[in-house]
């Protein structure tokens, strides 16, 4: 019989080529797999009962928050379900545990409007005050780069996956590559985002050819999640803004001030790539704005005469 550390091996091939899983979730599973086995302490796939997964979950919930586990926990149940698909368990004995998470409602953190644009602001400044060529050109790119993600509200890695041939700026569209391999289009609905965009391309028109990827660094290769985070933090310093911003914000702000402007919370699940409706709801949570507007004008106790 194989050991445990080649099944799970064959199981993450079975993944990579086959399922096509992206780099992350495959890492993901790896860690995961690899922690698992070194729990439960046994060479041999029949050696696993179901005293020895519930001692592994059991450790799980007292280890890690309840995003962590439930993730860790989902990836056990894959492996197992593969190990049946394959037949080499007879009886699957995840089947017969039971799990309950009480996952806390973490609120996304939004970027205030008028803090977005101080932001943007303060970038177009140091455009007209850029003392050099060079330093105007990697300006120029890092406000496409912040124009695309709020305008668009797509993810960090998203953006920095974008090629040239993604980008239409005639038809005003984006072809984005999201989670599981999905696919779905954004239109750029903003001249001022189009015109730097256009500015952008002209400028990096050899550098875009030679890397291959739409968003380029100084060195002419694909522009990393870690230098936009550097760029925005440059960024935020220089506006003198206190509050601390993440990529992922603006795609929470976008989300947010689209649904307080009455934009149907199915057209922002499509617009966002998420699967389900139910992890767009967060974002009802968020739009505080709006709720006043509502319980202000709306509420029967304004029309009180007392």
């Amino acid at each position: 019989m194989e050991k445990l550390e080649k099944i799970t091996k064959n199981y993450i091939d079975f993944c990579q080529f086959q399922k096509r899983l992206d780099m992350k979730t495959l890492k993901a599973y790896r860690i995961d797999l690899k922690q698992f086995r070194e729990y439960i302490s046994v060479d041999l796939l029949s050696q696993i009962d179901t005293p020895i997964l519930e001692s592994y979950i059991s450790m799980l919930h007292q280890s890690y928050k309840p995003k962590t586990s439930k993730r860790k926990i989902a990836t056990l149940k894959a492996f197992f379900h593969y190990l049946e698909y394959k037949d080499l368990i007879g009886i699957n004995p995840m089947n017969k545990i039971q799990t309950k998470f009480r996952e806390p409602i973490t609120l996304p953190k939004i970027i205030p409007l008028h803090t977005i644009e101080t932001f943007l602001s303060t970038m177009y400044m140091q455009k007209k005050l850029a003392e050099s060529p060079y330093q105007k050109r990697c300006i120029i790119r890092d406000i496409a780069v912040i124009e695309l993600l709020f305008s668009t509200g797509m993810r960090i890695s998203e953006l920095c996956s974008l090629k040239p041939t993604d980008i239409d700026l005639l038809e005003r569209d984006i072809l984005i590559y999201g989670k599981g391999a999905k696919e779905r289009k954004i239109q750029i609905g903003n001249e001022d985002v189009i015109a730097i965009l256009r500015e952008y391309q002209q400028e990096y028109f050899s550098d875009i050819k030679e890397c291959g990827y739409f968003f380029v660094n100084r060195l002419k290769k694909r522009l990393s999640e870690q230098s936009v985070r550097d760029m925005i933090n440059k960024y935020t310093s220089l506006s003198a803004i206190e509050q601390h911003i993440t990529p992922h914000m603006f795609r929470h702000s976008f989300a947010t001030y689209l649904l307080e402007a009455d934009v149907d919370i199915r057209y922002i699940q499509e617009m966002l790539g998420h699967s389900s409706i139910n992890i767009t709801e967060i974002y009802t949570h968020v739009a505080m704005s709006k709720q006043k507007d509502i319980l202000t004008t709306k509420h029967p106790r304004k029309n009180f005469s007392l």
